[in-house]
């Protein structure tokens, strides 16, 4: 996710919290709360640099950390259990709206409540993970915003292919727990059937068995690499570094500076 797909986010968030300024007035001010649920691990500089764009936003919007408004930040990093605890705490402190970054903490703040207002990013398929009702209407607790449709991830296939003549098959690095993986290496095997070019998926768990994946992939030639977003958030250094050891093309979504020195690397 860019930084400023990041930032549109807090226009929905200060929906959630413009009544109590309208009618402050007459009630006084009294602090308000915001939950965020990150899909990154506290350590990331990608991840750092999205919560400091939101909180200066936010203080730009009128929204003062320590003055009338909280911030409790919890970095699940894309891990089903990690997720699932830090959602529990969150909702237990009763925030005012809760900004969730990708499908898994979605999943994970849905899972114990349908009252408080998420506001969510780096989500793909809401409405195929069930999160809304369609999208002009999400009805429910829960709106956002789509960062991308997954016919996309069936263009970067295309595009692969376009710099890689030879491409004969793509190992798909997708989090095999995240249902925006499972359903992006769906659209990239419609494509890869049409293309000639066989599909298969390398499920990301731990950096011991992701490179033994690749290492393995790259024994053979014409092969090239697509990592969807869910394996991106929580490896995308590795994987990257990865590619350019076993000299693998390899196609990826938001690019990092790293990725934009690789003459072999596309982004979409």
């Amino acid at each position: 996710m860019r930084r400023r797909e990041f930032v549109i986010v807090i226009g929905l968030i200060g929906a959630a919290l413009s009544r109590p300024l309208i009618t402050r007035a007459q009630q006084g001010e009294r602090m308000r709360r915001i939950g965020v649920l990150m899909n990154a691990v506290a350590d990331d500089p990608q991840g750092q640099a999205r919560v400091a764009a939101f909180q200066q936003t936010l203080q730009q919007l009128g929204w003062s950390e320590g003055r009338n408004v909280r911030i409790d930040i919890r970095w699940g990093g894309n891990d089903v259990e990690r997720d699932r605890r830090y959602a529990a705490e969150l909702i237990a402190l009763a925030p005012d709206v809760i900004m969730a970054a990708g499908t898994l903490s979605v999943t994970a703040l849905q899972r114990d409540s349908r009252a408080i207002p998420i506001v969510f990013n780096s989500v793909s398929d809401p409405v195929g993970a069930g999160f809304v009702n369609n999208l002009p209407h999400p009805g429910g607790n829960v709106t956002g915003f789509m960062i991308f449709e997954y016919g996309m991830s069936g263009k970067w296939l295309e595009l692969l292919k376009q710099i890689v003549p030879r491409l004969m098959r793509v190992g798909v690095l997708r989090d095999s727990l995240n249902p925006a993986g499972i359903a992006q290496f769906g659209a990239v095997r419609a494509t890869g059937s049409s293309l000639g070019i066989d599909v298969s998926p390398i499920d990301v768990r731990n950096a011991g068995e992701i490179e033994q994946d690749i290492a393995a992939f790259a024994r053979t030639a014409n092969g090239g690499l697509i990592m969807t977003g869910s394996a991106m958030e929580s490896h995308r250094y590795l994987i990257i570094g990865l590619a350019a050891k076993y000299k693998v093309a390899c196609g990826l979504h938001q690019p990092s500076g790293s990725c934009r020195r690789r003459p072999d690397l596309l982004w979409a």
